[in-house]
C-alpha cells in the first residue's frame, strides 16, 4: 500500500481553515468539534477517503466535544494531524489515543491562549488604540485592528505548524519541565499589571462633598482621600468590581446596575460628582 503523505498545502490549508472557521458553529454541546472537522474535511478525504469506514470513524471521534483557545491552542490540532496521518499509514493509534490528547491539552492551552489574548495583548493594544481614538485620532481603531491580526495570525501558524512538526512525540517536549508553568505565570503577572494600568487611566472616581466649618471650607476629596492614598476612590469600585465579580460570581450586568446606583445615590447625596 502506498505512503499516504500530507503535503504543506493540506497542511496550511487546514490552519487557515481552522483561524477562520473554528468559532463558526460554536455551540454548547461540542463547542469547536464541527469547526475542527471543517478544517480537517479535505484531510480525512485524502487519508481515509478508500475506506468508507474508516472515513466515517475520523468524523465521528473529531465530533467529540472539543475546546481551546484556537491561536495558541492551534498547536492541538497540529498534532492530531500528525497522528491521523501516522495512524492512516497504518500506525497502531486509536481513537482514544488521539481524542486523549485533544482533551488532555486543550485545557493547559486555553490558560496560555486565553492568558496571552485577552488577559496582556488585547489590554495592552486596546489602550494604545483608545487613547488615539480618544484624540479624535481615527488611526486609533485601525492600528489596533492590525496589530491584533499582525502579531495573531503569524504567532497561530507557528503553533500549528510545529504541533504538526513534533506530532504526537511532542507531547513530552510540550508538558516537560516547567516552562508551561513559567510562561503562565508570567503571562498573568503582566495581564494584571496592564489591567492595574487601565484602570488608574480609565476609572474616574471623584468625591464632590464640601464640609464646612465656620468660615472654612474643607474639600474631601483633596484633604482626605488624595491626602491618605491617591487614586484611592478609583481603585476601590475597581475592587468592588472584581470582588463581585469573581468571589460572589455575580452577573457583569448586574455588576453594572450596582454601580449606576452608586453613582446615582452618591450623586443625589452630593457625595460624587464631576472633578473640578
Amino acid at each position: 500500500m502506498a505512503e499516504k503523505k500530507l503535503s504543506k498545502k493540506d497542511v496550511v490549508k487546514a490552519f487557515w481553515r481552522w483561524t477562520f472557521f473554528s468559532h463558526a458553529n460554536y455551540n454548547y454541546e461540542r463547542l469547536e468539534a464541527t469547526g475542527l472537522v471543517h478544517a480537517f474535511k479535505h484531510v480525512i478525504k485524502k487519508l481515509y477517503g478508500d475506506d468508507e469506514e474508516e472515513y466515517k470513524a475520523c468524523i465521528k471521534r473529531h465530533m467529540q466535544f472539543f475546546n481551546t483557545e484556537p491561536h495558541i491552542g492551534g498547536v492541538i490540532p497540529g498534532i492530531v494531524l500528525a497522528m491521523e496521518e501516522e495512524r492512516a499509514n497504518g500506525a497502531p493509534i486509536t481513537d482514544d489515543a488521539i481524542n486523549g490528547v485533544k482533551t488532555g491539552l486543550m485545557g493547559p492551552f486555553a490558560g496560555i491562549g486565553d492568558t496571552l489574548w485577552q488577559g496582556t495583548l488585547t489590554p495592552i493594544l486596546l489602550a494604545f488604540g483608545i487613547s488615539l481614538g480618544s484624540q479624535g485620532n481615527l488611526l486609533g481603531p485601525l492600528i489596533y485592528t492590525l496589530l491584533m491580526f499582525g502579531i495573531m495570525w503569524p504567532v497561530a501558524y507557528f503553533c500549528w505548524m510545529k504541533g504538526y512538526e513534533l506530532g504526537k512525540e511532542g507531547i513530552e517536549k510540550i508538558l516537560g519541565g516547567n516552562q508551561l508553568q513559567m510562561l503562565i505565570t508570567g503571562a498573568s503577572a503582566m495581564g494584571a499589571i496592564v489591567l492595574g494600568a487601565l484602570s488608574s487611566q480609565f476609572v474616574t472616581v471623584h468625591c464632590s462633598a464640601i464640609i464646612k466649618i465656620g468660615s472654612m471650607e474643607m474639600n474631601v476629596q483633596e484633604t482626605v482621600f488624595d491626602a491618605l492614598f491617591l487614586g484611592i476612590l478609583p481603585l476601590a469600585v475597581t475592587l468592588l468590581t472584581l470582588y463581585l465579580l469573581k468571589n460572589r460570581k455575580m452577573k457583569a450586568t448586574t455588576v453594572m446596575v450596582i454601580l449606576i446606583l452608586i453613582g446615582l445615590i452618591g450623586g443625589g447625596l452630593g457625595f460624587l460628582g464631576a472633578a473640578s
